[in-house]
């Protein structure tokens, strides 16, 4: 009988965090990327930024986010200057990072950021709906299924991401 009490408290305790709707307040401060994958249409899973990258998100009191992530070891330019460098370096440079800011909402355990400013500027003016779950100190964003990404038709990504104390 204890044991069957013992598990059962334990089974609440680890799903606690499904049956609760997140706040938004939950969100807000800094986050540093631990893992980012990506899941491709026929189910295999790939380092979404290479193998480890680096990557920080940050979710502010007055609805203000920005991300930035970034290939690990990118090559640097070969001049100072970033408008004259070789277009196969700034090409190289621009693939391999994103950034992007803008307002945002939380709502049903789904973020969803308002894109003002982007890398990508395809992405200004539209809505990133992304599905959020906080476990602790770790924050799991999952995207939606259907981008494409180096020609490849992605079921979604998956970024892990943990507070910065």
């Amino acid at each position: 009988m204890k044991k069957w009490i013992l598990g059962s408290a334990l089974l609440v305790i680890a799903f606690w965090s499904y049956a609760i709707p997140q706040s938004k307040d939950a969100l807000i401060g800094t986050w540093k990327l631990v893992s980012a994958t990506n899941t491709t249409a026929k189910g295999d899973i790939e380092n979404a930024f290479g193998v480890n990258p680096t990557g920080f998100l940050t979710y502010t009191a007055d609805d203000r986010m920005m991300a930035i992530i970034t290939y690990r070891d990118r090559r640097p330019l070969s001049v100072d200057d970033r408008v004259a460098a070789p277009p196969q370096e700034r090409a190289e440079a621009f693939a391999t990072m994103l950034a992007y800011a803008g307002r945002y909402t939380f709502a049903d355990d789904k973020v969803t950021h308002h894109v003002e400013a982007a890398s990508v500027q395809n992405w200004v003016n539209t809505d990133l709906v992304r599905a959020a779950k906080l476990q602790g100190n770790r924050l799991i964003i999952r995207t939606p299924p259907g981008a494409l990404i180096g020609g490849v038709r992605i079921a979604g990504s998956e970024l892990v991401w943990e507070r910065v104390k």
